[in-house]
Formats: C-alpha cells, structure tokens, sequence
C-alpha cells in the first residue's frame, strides 16, 4: 500500500492522525508527517483516515498501483 498526501490541499485537521495514528502524525497545529508506505496491517485504519479527510487530500494505491481510495471522493476501487 502506498499514500500520498496532497500538503497543499491539507488543513490540518487532524482526522487522519486520530484514525490511523501509526501511518499519521501532526508536528504542532499544521505539518503533517506520515509513512508513504504503511503496513499492510494499518490498510483499515488508513482507508478510514482517507475516508474521512475533510478536504480528501489522501490517495491510497494498492501494491498493484491501482487506487484504493482517491482525492475525489476516496471511495473504494474494486
């Protein structure tokens, strides 16, 4: 699995951070870190955090490349 975090789109909300919190963490108010290749153990946890991304700054792709959850409305691919 791999994510992508648009930063430009990201305002920080934090929700990722509070659903997938070993893929996601806030540094203060605003700077996100994350891990662009989470264990495949965390996939739930980070399709919710992508899921409930108030501005759908997260894509998720499969090892395959293939979207799992998208921007535009990180619905579920397949």
């Amino acid at each position: 699995m791999r994510l992508v975090v648009d930063l430009n789109r990201c305002q920080g909300y934090a929700q990722c951070a509070f659903l997938a919190p070993e893929a996601f963490t806030m540094h203060g108010d605003e700077a996100l870190m994350y891990d662009p290749q989470p264990d495949d153990a965390q996939r739930e946890h980070v399709l919710r955090a992508a899921q409930a991304c108030p501005v759908k700054a997260i894509t998720v792709e499969g090892t395959d490349g293939a979207l799992i959850a998208e921007r535009a409305g990180a619905s579920r691919v397949g």
